[in-house]
């Protein structure tokens, strides 16, 4: 981890401190959108783009200029620093608390050259958007619950990139607010911005124990009031499949096609397994790429679900499938392994209650009324609940991620903005009334979320 320097924050353009404490998340976001972050899966360092490098630097500019603490862009581009705690003398210091958000965009859709257009006060109907594509509210029910709201899109040649910038501008739009005047008692904020979040391969290099957080938030979910402490238990497989090659003329009894047992495979995935068919708390068997020739071939499988047992049985399906086609093609080989995967957050975020219900309070102070959900994906806040830092998930607005038809209300951004406001305000208070006892526990998430990590 390393200072950031005056060369470096010379690198950046970087507005003024009080423009930085006054100008509202608009200009934060627009400003973020433009600077190309979008992820490479094939990169072999991390962060795996010049670009995500940029806003690193831009970003940490930003905090040293706003003058925050412990200002650090590490070897991977991570950026951390800390909002220093602002109490009355002699009270005790809280929890340190963690907000995060990642600032690389999906690799799915083109971020290049994003042309931001602000719809100021949505009259309602489709959205036309220049390069051609269309928002319309029977593709986009959200819609109905932003007339009358400012939305920002891209051009529609790109994506917008609200994942997660919108989360990132949310973090320093209530930095900037908690610290424009001693109204807010709070405790230290820890503040993260991680790379290659898409890939899944940022977060790895967080160091938890240097972050120094009692607890996190990463702010990187979806509509109004959308909050979740609940993702897919997950594996990622590769099915790499040795064939033997022979002329086609000739081959009867002697050719093994891998490719030919690669797409047997991916169709004998059942219907009612896919994700095109699932919804809610189903998990799914995804085949994500198929390559290869005769000789050799390589499939791709996500294993999804909510329950250990459900991904269990996914897992074993498919190595009875594997075994099935090298029993039926005895020249060929089938080999299964397992490339990654992330857990459900649930359990350790179950573990502290008060976590999720300090999210919901702050909901209700900011006035948004909370929307529990699952996250039908992964999230960075699942690999640090894991590594025992819980990390529930707050919406930051965004719709539509990995899309040329992604859109944000502003005021969802500044409603994000004003609950982590909250959120800091409650830390800093008293522990929240117990009714349920000692034996409460988180209450039941709902169904059907957004999410990351590519799914």
């Amino acid at each position: 981890m390393r200072q950031l320097g005056g060369a470096e924050a010379a690198e950046a353009a970087v507005e003024g401190r009080e423009t930085l404490l006054t100008e509202g998340v608009l200009p934060k976001f627009l400003r973020y959108v433009r600077i190309d972050t979008q992820s490479d899966p094939g990169g072999a360092d991390v962060p795996t783009t010049a670009g995500q490098w940029r806003l690193s630097r831009l970003l940490a500019a930003e905090c040293t200029a706003l003058g925050l603490a412990d200002v650090a862009v590490d070897a991977h581009g991570i950026v951390t620093a800390t909002l220093p705690a602002n109490l009355p003398r002699g009270r005790p210091l809280p929890p340190v608390i963690g907000l995060l958000a990642h600032l690389d965009t999906s690799p799915a859709v083109s971020g290049r050259g994003v042309r931001p257009i602000v719809h100021r006060a949505y009259r309602g109907g489709p959205l036309a958007l220049p390069a051609g594509p269309v928002l319309d509210p029977a593709d986009h029910p959200a819609l109905a619950e932003a007339v009358g709201l400012d939305i920002v899109t891209s051009d529609g040649s790109t994506l917008l990139g609200a994942d997660d910038k919108a989360g990132v501008a949310a973090i320093m739009a209530a930095c900037a607010r908690l610290l424009q005047g001693p109204a807010v008692a709070h405790g230290a904020l820890r503040i993260g911005f991680t790379t290659d979040e898409e890939t899944g391969r940022g977060i790895e290099f967080l160091d938890v124990e240097a972050f120094g957080a009692s607890c996190a938030y990463t702010v990187d979910g979806g509509a109004l009031g959308d909050v979740s402490w609940e993702n897919f238990e997950a594996e990622n497989v590769t099915v790499a499949i040795e064939g033997r090659s022979s002329h086609t003329g000739t081959a009867r009894g002697r050719m093994c096609n891998a490719v030919a047992l690669a797409a047997a495979l991916a169709a004998a995935v059942p219907a009612d397994r896919r994700p095109e068919t699932a919804d809610g708390r189903s998990g799914f068997i995804h085949v994500d790429a198929i390559d290869g020739n005769v000789e050799s071939a390589r499939v791709v499988l996500l294993l999804r679900d909510f329950e250990q047992a459900g991904l269990r049985a996914s897992r074993a399906w498919l190595d009875a499938t594997c075994a099935a086609l090298r029993a039926g093609h005895p020249a060929c080989r089938v080999e299964v392994r397992r490339t990654g995967g992330y857990r459900n957050m649930r359990g350790p975020v179950e573990r502290r209650p008060e976590v999720v219900e300090r999210a919901l309070q702050a909901m209700r102070a900011a006035g948004v009324t909370p929307r529990p959900s699952s996250v039908r994906g992964g999230t960075d806040g699942a690999r640090l609940s894991e590594r025992g830092l819980p990390t529930p998930n707050l919406f930051a607005g965004g719709m539509d991620f990995h899309s040329r038809t992604e859109w944000v209300p502003v005021q969802w951004m500044e409603k994000a903005a004003e609950v982590l406001v909250a959120l800091a305000r409650l830390w800093a208070g008293p522990e929240p009334a117990d009714p349920g006892g000692p034996g409460r526990s988180v209450p039941e998430a709902g169904q059907a979320g957004g999410g990351a990590l590519g799914g």
